[in-house]
């Protein structure tokens, strides 16, 4: 049995050890690692000096959530939606009297709408299912905490984020109009003819 491998050659993978391969010269590996190495070396850094310089961060990129409270009408989508549960929405109905209204109506007060980004996988879904645009993405990305509990953030912080928020991309001048444009243009029509 041990006459079929010598047969074979001292170079031959089976004798060797080696997956099918043919062994080469000892450190061929190091050798190439050190070429890589060198060629890096050689190459300027592309190193951000972040603290001191402020990163360019792309527009519209995702960093914070921030919300304004006056579009939020309670109706819960986002916290529903939400795969991890982090948002915390509480409220009470109130009671608004409207002219000429057989009966007074109710509206939703929002109490509290916290979000803890200690949960967050900043998916934005939340964003997404938003009826009124209360909810929006802000590039600001420096909120770190010394303590794990203080990630879970109230409306009135949230709210601190509204003025970092971009404005939308500018509507396509080729493309078809909004459907809030068609209608007050509708509008404007019928009211003049």
């Amino acid at each position: 049995m041990y006459d079929n491998f010598r047969s074979l050659g001292p170079s031959h993978p089976v004798v060797c050890g080696a997956s099918f391969q043919t062994v080469e010269f000892p450190g061929k590996g190091l050798a190439k690692g050190l070429a890589v190495t060198l060629g890096t070396m050689t190459k300027r850094a592309h190193t951000q000096q972040y603290p001191d310089v402020e990163p360019d961060l792309p527009p519209r990129s995702r960093g914070v959530i921030a919300l304004v409270e006056e579009n939020c009408t309670v109706c819960m989508l986002c916290a529903r939606e939400c795969p991890d549960w982090c948002i915390y929405i509480d409220s009470h109905k109130e009671e608004v009297l409207v002219p000429g209204a057989a009966r007074p109506r109710q509206r939703n007060v929002l109490d509290r709408f916290a979000i803890d980004f200690s949960l967050c996988m900043y998916c934005g879904i939340c964003i997404e299912v938003c009826p009124f645009d209360a909810l929006h993405w802000s590039p600001e990305f420096e909120y770190a905490e010394h303590d794990i509990r203080d990630l879970l953030h109230e409306k009135e912080r949230l709210d601190e984020w509204v003025a970092t928020v971009p404005a939308p991309p500018a509507h396509d001048p080729r493309g078809e109009p909004a459907k809030e444009e068609a209608a007050a243009a509708k509008r404007a029509a019928k009211d003049a003819g």
